[in-house]
């Protein structure tokens, strides 16, 4: 990048960036505009044309989707799926990192060793076995059962991605920490914690917009009362087709979402997926 900089010059890279970021945009602002637009205007042209005539824009559609229960529904059920599933994958893969990266108990490097290997298994695999086993429990079908299906597939990444984060913080911090009288547990929640909090938001970040965005997983575990925003939005497309007006601002609020999600902590992100590039 500094090669590039010294060969066109700040105001050209910047000019460059600005570009790929209007790009990148581009497909969120066409989705924004189509869902104010009516049926009829959508009918007749792309997105694009609004710019002939903006004052047919308007907030009816989304009046429309607040109208539509199963939208509204699903809405609140990728809440209650994704919310809890990260900061049960955060606050396990957390606990779990530091006591791979720090605390000595038997059989500590077998286990994490277990836990790696965890990260080959293709999700596709367990889906039946665990679909068995949700049945037999009683879980199959609900919210709690497709949380803890996200929980169990995503802990092994984060577990292996916090462990080699904490064992980077040195030695001697931890060692000074425990001299002074600190138990593990202060250590862990007054030291470590914010020292790997760039890798923590980063996870975080992660494990939502995955879980957010699934289909697979909530096609499967979910039924149509506990089925999130994805499943419902394909059910409408399925059933009904044409009805533009509801499903064009349903996909805008199942997008927008996670970007304001990515943007209200990418310093954080940034630092985590800097971090350890640079000794």
């Amino acid at each position: 990048m500094n090669a590039v900089r010294r060969h066109l010059g700040n105001g050209a890279v910047q000019a460059f960036l600005v570009i790929v970021g209007l790009v990148w945009m581009t497909p969120l602002a066409g989705l924004l505009l189509s869902s104010m637009r009516s049926a009829e205007d959508t009918a007749k042209g792309g997105w694009w044309t609004v710019f002939a005539d903006p004052g047919r824009l308007s907030f009816d559609n989304y009046s429309a989707l607040l109208d539509n229960a199963g939208i509204t529904r699903a809405f609140w059920n990728t809440v209650l799926i994704s919310v809890p599933t990260t900061l049960l994958v955060v606050v396990v893969a957390a606990l779990a990192g530091y006591a791979f990266a720090w605390l000595d108990f038997p059989g500590r490097d077998a286990v994490f060793l277990l836990v790696v290997a965890l990260l080959v298994v293709p999700v596709q695999i367990g889906l039946l076995p665990v679909a068995k086993l949700f049945g037999q429990l009683g879980l199959f079908g609900t919210i709690p059962g497709v949380v803890l299906f996200h929980v169990a597939y995503g802990l092994p990444f984060a577990v292996f991605l916090l462990r080699n984060y904490f064992a980077e913080i040195p030695k001697e911090m931890l060692e000074a920490a425990r001299m002074d009288g600190g138990t593990e547990w202060r250590i862990f929640t007054r030291l470590v914690l914010p020292v790997g909090r760039p890798a923590i938001a980063s996870l975080a970040i992660f494990q939502f917009l995955w879980v957010w965005n699934d289909m697979l997983v909530a096609l499967l575990f979910a039924d149509s009362a506990s089925q999130p925003l994805t499943v419902e939005l394909q059910s409408q497309i399925r059933q009904f087709g044409s009805n533009i007006d509801v499903l064009a601002p349903g996909a805008f609020l199942s997008l927008v979402v996670p970007v304001a999600v990515f943007f209200a902590f990418q310093r954080h992100f940034v630092q985590g997926v800097m971090a350890g590039s640079v000794k």
